[in-house]
């Protein structure tokens, strides 16, 4: 999709190419995101973590395997009870909303007036907007401008939980690969490699997703997974010292 911007003479908008389900798209999309993003860098913790207790392979694979199932998990089953919380008070706004309009549709239609009033149309402008929006969808209208809710494009809890699993699956394989094929002496080094490759790879996508700066979200997304890598490497350390 391109983000170029038109002229009056040749008019090109950036958001000709997203549909009207954008905000659904991007729901989903941002669980991925973040699902694959959380999975690299919990589970290059943990197995950090581990190699810097141990020199133990099997037990570095087996708690890079216990990360991986238990994040997906988490991740699937949080991003599925958060969703499906949005969408019911959604769906219980939208039902108030529907009661009001059915005991003062009159009181209703003068504050969707109001309301259109206040976003700069003159009275005259906005009574006659709100009385046509009214009497094509009222429920709409106001479900638009009170609370920014599509009654047709509800948020979608199987669709943000599945994207997150599996995104976090995905993330978490890498480190897990590596840990459990690459050989002992530089096994650190290349986990830390492609564990900043793949987080520069996945702040990339979501400011891209988000149409905002690349280099911020990249460098925001390195240097946390260095950060929780390096921490929990000491702790590994200090803790495989302290009771080893």
């Amino acid at each position: 999709m391109s983000l170029e911007i038109g002229t009056d003479e040749e008019p090109q908008h950036f958001h000709d190419d997203m549909g009207d389900d954008v905000g659904a798209r991007l729901n989903w999309l941002r669980a991925a995101v973040l699902g694959a993003n959380d999975g690299i860098v919990s589970t290059a913790g943990v197995v950090m973590g581990v190699a810097g207790a141990t020199d133990d392979s099997g037990a570095i694979v087996i708690a890079g395997i216990a990360a991986l199932t238990a994040g997906a998990l988490s991740m699937g089953t949080g991003e599925y009870v958060s969703v499906s919380t949005q969408r019911d008070s959604e769906k219980a706004l939208l039902a108030l909303e529907a009661r009001e309009l059915e005991r003062m549709p009159e009181t209703e239609q003068s504050e969707l007036a109001r309301m259109y009033q206040d976003k700069g149309l003159s009275r005259a402008t906005a009574e006659r907007v709100a009385a046509e929006l009214t009497e094509k969808d009222a429920l709409r209208a106001h479900a638009d401008i009170e609370f920014g809710i599509d009654p047709d494009n509800l948020t979608n809890p199987w669709h943000a939980a599945w994207a997150s699993m599996i995104a976090f699956t995905i993330g978490a394989l890498l480190p897990l690969l590596i840990v459990a094929f690459v050989p002992d002496g530089v096994r650190i080094l290349v986990t830390v490699l492609s564990v900043v490759a793949a987080l520069a790879l996945t702040g990339f996508v979501s400011a891209r997703i988000g149409y905002s700066p690349r280099l911020p979200a990249v460098v925001r997304n390195v240097s946390g997974g260095l950060l929780a890598m390096g921490v929990t490497y000491a702790i590994g350390m200090l803790a495989g010292t302290q009771l080893g």
